[in-house]
């Protein structure tokens, strides 16, 4: 088991990169099968779902495309509840079938209000497919069809996911070691 350390925090190895791949093509394979025959839009979530959006495309052998949106609800390992869009939607997805491609999904604060601000949009319809799903601590009801992990309370880095900015290009998921 490998310690790093990250702004004098110390972080454990948890789930290495090859049981990454191996969750990264199975999501894929699901969506392969729910998507035959459709073209739909990748809306990958900035700037920690960038790792699991690009494996996952990668991964895909039907017509899609991609773009990406930036919504940020956490302050250092701390949600702060407070979601605010930073970038958003370009294209148009009105009758579009729309996959949100998130890093983890916590308290669900983000993704709802994403979903909510998709929805205007009149898209066909809008599934989410994230990394990481956190259950203990969902604040509202998220429908999460494709799910890597679903992992307890604790915070990670690693493949995409960051502490204050450090972390998102390491290979493994890490854990925040007890102190």
């Amino acid at each position: 088991m490998q310690t790093i350390e990250l702004l004098g925090k110390k972080f454990v190895t948890s789930i290495p990169r090859e049981e990454i791949e191996r969750e990264v093509k199975r999501v894929a394979g699901e969506i392969n099968n729910d998507y035959k025959g459709k073209r739909p839009l990748l809306l990958g979530v900035l700037n920690g779902a960038f790792m699991f959006a690009a494996d996952l495309m990668r991964n895909l052998d039907i017509e899609c495309e991609i773009s990406f949106v930036k919504m940020s609800s956490y302050q250092g390992t701390i949600t702060t509840g407070a979601v605010r869009e930073v970038i958003g939607l370009n294209e148009s997805i009105e009758g579009r079938d729309v996959i949100v491609i998130e890093d983890i999904v916590d308290t669900g604060l983000t993704m709802q209000r994403m979903l909510e601000q998709l929805s205007a949009h009149n898209p066909s319809s809008i599934n989410i497919a994230s990394l990481f799903l956190k259950p203990a601590r969902l604040k509202v009801p998220v429908d999460v069809k494709y799910s890597a992990f679903t992992i307890s309370d604790r915070f990670i880095v690693g493949y995409g996911l960051d502490y204050d900015g450090l972390g998102r290009n390491l290979p493994d998921i890490y854990d925040a070691a007890e102190e």
